[in-house]
């Protein structure tokens, strides 16, 4: 990682295992003066570690960085006369021995150091989450103790004063990071935001208003979205709902809105996620920063820079005319961003004025999470798969508009029945009637407490209540069964009987209303009733 940050910054880069057993970072292969040249200049900047040296390429082992490369090769050197005597007793050289420098050495050294240099140090240490003060340059007890912090963490003996070779240790680790990120304070004057952002790992895309996007660079697995768009409280309380809509916001994870501000934390097996907005004199302004699992310094130091940073630069805002959270800015407000979707969605109906849901089981088969409307969280209390019902509550307590009414008493054959259900599943906003006649009170082979339909419904349709004229209910519409032998006509449909789903639910605690409703509704009527108690199940992963 070190060598490919280095590779950032200089063209000839180059890593070695020593002789040693040390790694090396070389650069080159220079001539003898111009080595020595390069060598002074990039000490002289800073550039490298303060301990740095020539080589000659004689203690090159194994090639690590880049994996496939050819060792630098020096001039030879100039053949050299040695008496037989002198090289019979040579002995190899012995390896260069470095000394530390002691704590007065240190400080003594410390002392040298430029303003900014020291203010270099501080800063150094908080992009290591060490130091937690402000970056004056003055060396008091906040400071001291970081640096003893960070030399435990690297092995050193914490004395608090770095040495000269420490110094340049966490400097150029510090550059060498900066430059992998990138950072930069990137000025957007349509957003009306500055912030630092890391220009390394993410690179413009487009706008989509109300929203900036920055694309992953590289394969960095990092991505930037910007926020900014007039608005008032309501405004910024639909965003807040919106945003948590979306793949890149995972529903696990912290929440905190108030009045001017909000945050939201997303985190998942594929995405990690942190939302910020705030709402000031009319304008709504954030971040978005979302990543990959798997890097949490990484994502914690970026973050970072983006808080801090992250200011309202002037009165202006994308999409001007965005001023209220309705349908139409709902979706516009999502356009380019993928949408989070239940795997599929069914119907039911509201049977108690708690919002209790009776609905079929096979809307509530493996699903991690059900939701009542869309957002609403739901458990579940009960389920039959012999009857092919299923009970829901939902977590906060709903006051359905209506509730419905099971008709008890003996049926007529032949009389006309509706179906209240969301064939199309979520795409709808509101149920759909569909309408067809009771055909029979068994199944096809004799079987009690179901009711034949002759009536094309759909998949979404399942777990609605059928109606009869006067809005009582007669059954749940049942899952269409898939019979591999059997292929029966498309307006061939089943129901539960209400006085199963009674009996069954009796066991349990559960009394479903009776009906008492006589006359036949107009239709305008059927479908408000019908509407009002209709309501649609989803099943996510």
């Amino acid at each position: 990682d070190r060598a490919r940050a280095y590779a950032a910054i200089f063209p000839d880069v180059a890593g070695y295992r020593l002789r040693s057993n040390w790694y090396g970072i070389v650069l080159g292969p220079y001539g003898v003066a111009e080595g020595a040249g390069r060598l002074a200049t990039l000490l002289r900047e800073n550039m490298i570690p303060a301990d740095s040296y020539i080589v000659d390429g004689s203690e090159f082992r194994a090639q690590f960085w880049p994996v496939a490369g050819v060792v630098p090769v020096a001039p030879a050197p100039e053949p050299a006369v040695v008496e037989p005597e002198a090289a019979a007793i040579a002995e190899p050289e012995p390896e260069p021995v470095v000394i530390e420098e002691t704590p007065q050495e240190a400080r003594s050294a410390e002392a040298d150091l430029l303003p900014e240099e020291r203010q270099e140090l501080q800063t150094a240490l908080q992009w290591y989450g060490f130091y937690k003060g402000g970056i004056d340059g003055a060396f008091g007890p906040g400071t001291r103790s970081s640096m003893a912090e960070w030399q435990t963490a690297l092995g050193y003996e914490p004395t608090g004063v770095l040495t000269t070779k420490q110094r340049a240790t966490l400097v150029i680790n510090y550059r060498t990071e900066l430059a992998e990120f990138g950072f930069a304070t990137v000025d957007e004057p349509q957003a009306g935001i500055g912030i630092t952002l890391p220009m390394g790992l993410v690179a413009f895309d487009h706008y989509e208003p109300p929203f900036v996007h920055f694309r992953e660079k590289d394969g960095s697995g990092v991505q930037v979205i910007l926020i900014s768009q007039p608005g008032d409280q309501a405004a910024f309380f639909g965003l807040y709902d919106v945003l948590q809509s979306l793949t890149v916001v995972p529903m696990t994870g912290e929440r905190s809105r108030g009045e001017r501000s909000f945050s939201i934390v997303g985190t998942s097996a594929t995405v990690q996620s942190t939302t910020y907005a705030e709402l000031k004199s009319g304008l709504i302004k954030g971040y978005m920063l979302i990543t990959k699992p798997g890097q949490p310094e990484r994502d914690a130091r970026i973050l970072a820079a983006m808080q801090s940073s992250f200011a309202s630069t002037s009165d202006r805002a994308l999409d001007p005319g965005m001023v209220a959270m309705g349908d139409s800015a709902r979706q516009g407000l999502l356009s380019g961003l993928e949408v989070r979707k239940p795997a599929f969605s069914r119907s039911g109906v509201f049977i108690d004025a708690a919002g209790t849901v009776l609905t079929t089981s096979e809307a509530v088969a493996s699903c991690g999470r059900i939701t009542l409307e869309r957002d609403k969280d739901a458990t579940l209390r009960l389920t039959d798969t012999g009857l092919g019902i299923a009970i829901l509550t939902p977590n906060t307590p709903l006051a359905p508009a209506a509730v419905a009414a099971f008709q008890m008493g003996p049926d007529r054959l032949g009389s006309d029945v509706a179906v209240s259900g969301y064939p199309y599943e979520d795409r709808l906003t509101a149920p759909v009637l569909t309408f067809g006649t009771l055909e029979d009170t068994k199944g096809l082979k004799g079987e009690t407490g179901v009711k034949r339909l002759a009536m094309t419904a759909l998949a979404g349709d399942a777990g609605g209540p059928v109606l009869d004229g006067t809005g009582a209910v007669l059954g749940m519409l049942m899952t269409r069964a898939a019979n591999g032998d059997q292929v029966l006509p498309d307006d061939v449909a089943f129901a539960t009987a209400s006085s199963a789903i009674s009996a069954r639910l009796s066991n349990d605690g559960i009394v479903l209303q009776p009906a008492t409703t006589q006359g036949a509704l107009a239709p305008e009527d059927l479908a408000r009733v019908a509407r009002d108690m209709t309501v649609l199940v989803s099943c996510w992963e």
